[in-house]
């Protein structure tokens, strides 16, 4: 539950219960906390949550909106909170709070309540950027459900798995999970779910990073085609997402930006505030990469994200937003502005986001060129390149090559543009077979 889904339900029961917010209050809060609480602009702790549910006669969980089984009710309440903190951008109180309920229960006598908490925990570590603490927790949890013969209900587990499969530049394992379980999908022969076309949209943009965009558009066609037939309009705006940002890396920016329109049309429609601020950084990416971009709209966008993934966020959605504010910075002409945003975002990701800091120095070195700091910009492409290699990016480390190459060449160096061009060329699946082998020591 939400701030604001618990702020209405606070509401609700207020009236019922016939109490003005004053009444409400009491003596341990004031009439301007239970406003703002019911706006959905407080996150109350567990003991406010205990004491409200006091003064309106009712148990916490009817406040939190679950119905925890017989004998559970304290652990469950727990949960519950975890899971509201969690939601409302907390990650590491819902983290503490996930372990506490895990560190009480009995994992035997209670499976379901152990594993809901391993979940959070593991979906709580992602959002902190632990993401190798996350994959084996998320690899435990695929194989408890395994042994469950509802397959659908297991999909979320993979979902989150191989986006930090992806994020830690995995693609090769990332894309062997997520087809093996599309596989399992189409031997089911199941009527098409949102969780079904959520797989289906992650292994688009999986295949998208690596570079086979022909499988990527064969898979967005067949999500957006399955989320037609289904009631759940955010499994659509998925599809269509992942659908435009294969457009877009197949070159087709204008039929991207329309797919990406009809998925901020039906996200703003929701209240998942942090998606739609991510869908909104995806947007901008594309408006920037016109031959005339529109970089006053991508800024609004990239300021309107900003704003809200500072309070329902992550360190690494943050991350993301600040490289798309270099880029901006980078097309505006403002190398100062480029360089402080990413290095910033760089700060954010740490060492486990492998692609996205790829990205990032990429951003960095061209804005060290604008600067004419040569040596610091071949630096950056060189590491941007090696990591997005190491990632079996091929499009992308092969255009960081060719970009060093450029550099190269300009700076009076032709045998090691020479070699860079190689470099681009290997990560392509191509070898030269005409000039001749030219060793140059790396970091030269």
């Amino acid at each position: 539950m939400s701030d604001k889904a618990l702020g209405i339900r606070a509401a609700q029961l207020r009236r019922a219960a016939g109490l003005s917010q004053a009444e409400l209050a009491g003596t341990k809060l004031s009439p301007s906390y239970i406003s703002l609480l019911e706006a959905g602009k407080r996150t109350p702790s567990l003991d406010v949550v205990q004491y409200l549910a006091a003064r309106l006669g009712c148990e916490p969980a009817e406040l939190l909106g679950t119905e925890p089984e017989a004998g559970t009710e304290d652990l469950e309440l727990e949960l519950r909170y975890a899971e509201m903190t969690a939601l409302n951008g907390e990650p590491e109180a819902a983290l503490a709070a996930y372990e506490q309920v895990q560190g009480t229960v009995d994992r035997e006598e209670r499976p379901a309540l152990w594993l809901a908490a391993e979940s959070g925990i593991a979906h709580t570590l992602e959002r902190l950027g632990r993401l190798e603490e996350a994959v084996a927790r998320f690899e435990g949890l695929r194989t408890a459900a395994a042994r469950s013969p509802d397959f659908v209900a297991g999909l979320p587990i993979v979902v989150a798995l191989c986006r930090c499969y992806r994020e830690l530049g995995d693609l090769s394992h990332a894309i062997a999970v997520a087809e093996e379980a599309v596989e399992e999908l189409d031997r089911l022969d199941l009527a098409p779910t949102r969780l079904g076309v959520e797989l289906l949209s992650t292994l688009v943009g999986i295949h998208c990073e690596r570079g086979d965009l022909h499988r990527a558009g064969y898979l967005a066609a067949k999500a957006i085609e399955q989320a037609g037939r289904v009631s759940d309009r955010k499994a659509l705006g998925a599809a269509l997402w992942n659908a435009s940002v294969t457009m877009h890396r197949s070159g087709r920016t204008a039929d991207a930006i329309g797919l990406i329109e009809q998925a901020l049309a039906i996200y703003a429609e929701g209240d998942d505030a942090r998606a739609l601020a991510r869908l909104r950084n995806a947007y901008a990416a594309v408006l920037l990469e016109f031959e005339e971009p529109d970089v006053a709209l991508a800024e609004r966008l990239l300021t309107q994200s900003a704003s809200a993934l500072s309070d329902v966020g992550s360190d690494i959605d943050v991350a993301y937003c600040e490289t798309a504010l270099a880029r901006v910075a980078l097309r505006s002409r403002r190398p100062e502005d480029c360089v402080e945003h990413a290095e910033r975002a760089l700060g954010l990701l740490g060492p486990g986001h492998r692609l996205q800091s790829a990205r990032t120095l990429l951003v960095l070195a061209a804005a060290r060129i604008f600067q004419g700091e040569h040596t610091a910009a071949r630096e950056a492409y060189e590491r941007s390149a090696l990591m997005l290699e190491a990632s079996e990016a091929g499009r992308q480390a092969a255009s960081a090559w060719a970009e060093l190459a450029e550099i190269l060449e300009a700076s009076g160096q032709p045998e090691r543009a020479i070699w860079a061009y190689r470099q681009g060329m290997r990560c392509m699946g191509q070898q030269s077979r005409i000039l001749p082998k030219v060793s140059v020591p790396y970091g030269e």
